[in-house]
């Protein structure tokens, strides 16, 4: 469902910036494995409270209607720990962060991944989650894959259960869906 249409549905309020989410028009696309890429630009949901709450409706719908049982949001750095611990207070459970390397205090596991301008790392503190623990990953974006990739690798040295990886946009064109395999993913809003 779409951003407006759950809008809609939920007390009539319309969202007119929502087709421009993900779209910054003044900025040239940058190329990303020789595909053009929309840049992100969630700064209109975040500016407006009452379509940030009605975003974190969605996502709270989506994932109860889905998942009988998670014991933890992880968010991605950092825009991932915009709408993380919201989502996690609404369903009364706790949120871990997936930072880069050297952020976290303490031991931590890292892996190493592919961007598609060079190589970065990603980490979370080893007892951020116990083996088992169901987990829903969540970004605001999806592009080329890369960094959630990354971030279901350190859930899976934990030895934790990934659930769902989530995000606000998706570019489909990117394809960064195929990188996840079999890990169920959803996204809010899709771009070709």
């Amino acid at each position: 469902m779409r951003f407006q249409e759950f809008a809609r549905a939920h007390g009539g309020t319309r969202f007119p910036w929502a087709s421009e989410l993900g779209r910054e028009p003044d900025r040239p696309p940058e190329v990303a494995n020789g595909s053009p890429s929309l840049c992100s630009d969630i700064s209109p949901l975040l500016k407006d409270p009452a379509a940030f709450r009605t975003l974190i409706d969605l996502l709270e719908d989506h994932l109860r209607a889905s998942f009988p049982q998670i014991d933890f949001i992880a968010g991605l750095d950092s825009r991932g720990f915009l709408i993380g611990p919201s989502l996690a207070q609404r369903l009364g459970i706790g949120f871990v962060l997936i930072r880069k390397k050297g952020k976290l205090p303490g031991p931590t596991e890292s892996v190493s991944y592919a961007l598609e301008y060079g190589k970065a790392e990603l980490e979370i503190q080893s007892d951020a989650v116990e083996p088992g623990q169901k987990v829903v990953i969540v970004d605001d974006l999806l592009a080329t894959g890369g960094t959630m990739w990354a971030a279901c690798e350190l859930m899976k040295r934990l030895r934790a259960e990934v659930l769902e990886c989530l995000v606000i946009i998706e570019l489909k064109l990117l394809k960064g869906s195929e990188k996840l395999r079999s890990i169920p993913f959803y996204s809010l809003l899709q771009y070709d």
